[in-house]
C-alpha cells in the first residue's frame, strides 16, 4: 500500500512538471458591456485548447445561464517556444466567428489574437489560477 501511494505521488509530480506554462484558467478582458469570461486552457492531444469555464456580468456576478458555458473557444494551439503559440483557432463569442489564432505568454499575462489575413484583433488575458 505504501509503495502504491509513493508511485501515485511520483506520477502526479511528473505530470505537473510537464504541464505547459499556458495551462490554467485565464480571465478575458471585459466586453463593451462589462462582462468577461474565465477560459480554462488545457492540453488536448499535442496542442492546447481553451473552454469557457465561467461567465461574469458587469457587476462581477457569475452568470450561470450564459449560453456558451462549456464551449470550446480556443483549439489546436501549438507551442513555438519562448512563450509563443500558433497554428490554432479562436472563436469570438461576441462576433460568433472563428479566426486563426496566436498567443504570447509573458508571466501571468497571455496576449491572445485572432487574425484574418494580416489583420488581427486581440486581448490580454490575466491568469486566475
Amino acid at each position: 500500500m505504501k509503495h502504491w501511494m509513493i508511485a501515485a505521488a511520483l506520477v502526479t509530480a511528473a505530470s505537473m512538471a510537464t504541464a505547459d506554462p499556458a495551462e490554467g484558467t485565464w480571465k478575458t478582458e471585459a466586453s463593451d458591456e462589462g462582462g468577461y469570461l474565465y477560459v480554462t486552457i488545457a492540453s488536448c492531444g499535442n496542442a492546447l485548447c481553451g473552454t469557457i469555464a465561467k461567465a461574469f456580468d458587469a457587476s462581477n456576478a457569475a452568470s450561470a445561464d450564459y449560453e456558451h458555458l462549456g464551449k470550446r473557444m480556443l483549439w489546436d494551439m501549438a507551442s513555438d517556444g519562448d512563450g509563443a503559440y500558433s497554428g490554432g483557432q479562436i472563436w469570438a463569442p461576441d462576433a460568433d466567428k472563428t479566426y486563426r489564432s496566436k498567443m504570447q505568454l509573458s508571466g501571468n499575462s497571455l496576449e491572445v489574437k485572432g487574425c484574418v489575413a494580416i489583420i488581427c484583433r486581440g486581448q490580454t488575458w490575466t491568469r486566475v489560477q
